[in-house]
């Protein structure tokens, strides 16, 4: 989920891990495979608790105040725009995708499940990209990632770009919509799943479709959450 300046590093493809830690190992002894309420088609290496999974990861980086293991958890924006892609396929099947700030990849998951020809899942955390490969495996899917910040260059040329719960900071969503502009001029289809969150742009997109998503109390302000799917124009 997250997108912005700070690489842990850099990622192509395929299960990986760090030159210090086993990702892959820690992915799978603190997390269950199942599947998010919404999308059950689509399983997905997840936390059940928020706060020890944390921990852990700063027991195993051995630091203090890491970011929050977003990758170990389904979003609601994350889970609406899965559920829309997979209600319908025809908007991604043969096409080329691109899932920005992918998390775990359920998204792109989605995405390659349907028939995208090409699925590249982006996020600058190393330990989110591992996740979206063990998970791509785990669904029988074959997903491409990358940890290069894209907000940072000029957009790739893609059919459809994917963006999930990416307006929870001010300077990222400023960040994400500049990139949205500079898309649309090179990719047809803009994907958005979001529940308004505090920095989403009301009024700026088109709603193709709303969902009520269980998520996660301890993470969100309520147990279900009105989340909708936009398209940019």
């Amino acid at each position: 989920m997250r997108v912005g300046p700070n690489h842990i590093c850099h990622y192509d493809t395929g299960e990986m891990t760090t030159s210090t830690h086993d990702w892959p190992a820690f992915i799978r002894e603190n997390t269950r495979l199942i599947p998010p309420p919404l999308v059950p088609e689509i399983v997905l290496h997840l936390a059940e608790e928020s706060l020890p999974i944390w921990r852990k990861t700063e027991d195993e980086l051995g630091e203090m105040n890491v970011p929050p293991p977003y990758w170990a958890f389904a979003w609601a924006g994350g889970q609406a725009v899965s559920r829309y892609i997979l209600d319908n396929p025809a908007l991604v099947a043969g096409r080329t995708v691109l899932d920005l700030g992918s998390g775990a990849g359920l998204a792109a998951i989605a995405a390659a499940k349907v028939g995208a020809t090409d699925v590249l899942a982006a996020d600058i955390d190393a330990v989110s990209l591992t996740a979206a490969a063990i998970n791509a495996t785990a669904n029988g899917v074959t997903i491409r990632t990358t940890s290069e910040d894209l907000l940072a260059t000029p957009p790739p040329a893609y059919d459809v770009i994917i963006v999930g719960d990416l307006f929870y900071e001010r300077a990222l969503a400023d960040n994400v919509l500049a990139f949205i502009a500079a898309a649309l001029a090179r990719s047809p289809l803009i994907l958005i799943g979001d529940p308004q969150r505090s920095y989403f742009p009301r009024g700026r997109f088109e709603k193709l479709a709303e969902y009520r998503v269980p998520v996660t109390r301890e993470l969100e302000d309520s147990e279900i959450k009105l989340t909708a799917v936009w398209k940019a124009a």
